[in-house]
């Protein structure tokens, strides 16, 4: 199969990829879903960015490209995505910076086909360069796992799972098994899922901790999240690169879903585990910046946010702006 044209109605897959300032890698993930052994639409969600991604990705006439014009986050991008999705389709969520195994989507979709409580199917992430495995599976987070986390990080990888949220040993990647959640850079969310959980959380998470709350919401649906290891998608990540404010933002938006389940008392022995990683690693300047933001709730407004959500891309407007390689045009308006 290929990469389909954005207006082909025999797609099965539509793939929503949001993308800010993406123009190094959004080539090899469009070459790579032309090589997929299924047919998937490709929506390009572009968040405001400054590079030629717009250019590079329109230049692709397959593709739909949605240029926001604003920064919506993930899940804000997501949810303009979706808006352009057509009944029956399953939706891909896929980072910019991967790319996908030729048979990465089929094994997928297999999951979802195999088994109608199947809502969320998440591939094995491996390195783009290296071919390491990415640790992506997650178990729903504790004090006790945040604590764990925070002292022991990726050492004693085989501890007990009532001390780590992240799955870590070899065992939990060769075997394909319910899971609580997997990390967002690759995910194929069923029809029914969509349907029955709706929009990202937008609102409270511009990145990170997004994919947590959607897969808790999917399985309050009554759907699973499947781990398919045969399925390989190859991500750059950021790793030690992140900025600081990212950084904390990664915690502060793990204590805000926490806390929308839990008590306040817990909630604030959640906060101080997951303050500990910061505390015990004075030498890192990012943990250095984030240990306060965590401790100080009023800090919180000042980490990184999305821009309102333009007028013309709100659901049900019947508006978005469409770019192609040859023009922009603003419809609906």
């Amino acid at each position: 199969m290929t990469l389909l044209a954005a207006d082909d109605t025999s797609a099965r897959l539509a793939a929503i990829i949001v993308t800010y300032n993406s123009a190094a890698t959004i080539g090899a993930l469009l070459a790579s879903l032309d090589a997929s052994t299924v047919g998937v639409r490709a929506i390009i969600v572009d968040n405001g960015s400054a590079d030629d991604t717009v250019a590079v990705a329109a230049a692709e006439p397959r593709t739909l490209v949605v240029a926001t014009g604003a920064n919506l986050g993930y899940s804000g991008g997501i949810n303009v995505g979706r808006q352009h999705v057509r009944d029956g389709e399953h939706i891909a969520i896929l980072n910019p910076d991967l790319v996908v195994d030729p048979d990465a989507l089929r094994v997928l979709l297999e999951a979802l086909d195999d088994d109608a409580a199947v809502g969320i199917a998440a591939p094995q992430l491996r390195g783009l360069h290296d071919d390491d495995r990415f640790d992506s599976l997650r178990r729903e987070p504790t004090v006790l796992r945040a604590l764990g986390d925070s002292v022991f990080g990726n050492r004693w990888r085989s501890r007990p799972a009532w001390l780590a949220e992240t799955l870590r040993t070899d065992d939990d990647y060769t075997h394909g098994h319910d899971i609580a959640w997997a990390g967002g850079a690759a995910l194929l969310v069923s029809a029914a899922c969509d349907r029955a959980v709706g929009a990202w959380d937008s609102a409270t998470y511009f990145l990170y901790s997004e994919e947590t709350d959607y897969a808790r919401r999917a399985r309050d649906a009554g759907f699973t999240v499947r781990y398919a290891p045969s399925a390989i998608a190859r991500h750059e990540g950021s790793g030690s690169g992140q900025p600081a404010p990212l950084v904390a933002l990664i915690s502060v938006n793990r204590i805000r879903y926490f806390q929308r389940l839990h008590g306040p008392l817990r909630t604030e022995l959640f906060r101080l585990a997951v303050a500990v990683q910061h505390a015990i690693r004075p030498h890192d300047p990012r943990h250095r910046f984030s240990l306060p933001v965590v401790l100080n709730r009023r800090r919180w407004a000042g980490l990184p946010a999305g821009d309102p959500m333009p007028a013309a891309l709100r659901a049900g407007s019947g508006g978005g702006i469409r770019t192609s390689p040859r023009l922009t045009v603003a419809e609906g308006s």
